[in-house]
């Protein structure tokens, strides 16, 4: 997971996922979690970053 993607989860989860996956359906999850609440936006962000990599995303 690269430093930069991490901060911007940390800072504004959505863009991060965002960078990594474009507009699928990680990044609508993780708008509507960091509308819900910012803490559950970033865990979700942390977690769909270092679960899947960015090249397999496309796939799925």
């Amino acid at each position: 997971m690269d430093f930069i993607r991490l901060l911007l989860a940390f800072v504004l989860p959505p863009a991060s996922v965002y960078v990594q996956f474009g507009t699928n359906k990680y990044f609508w999850i993780n708008c509507v979690l960091t509308l819900l609440g910012f803490v559950p936006g970033v865990l979700h962000a942390i977690y769909i970053m270092s679960s899947r990599r960015p090249g397999l995303a496309r796939l799925s």
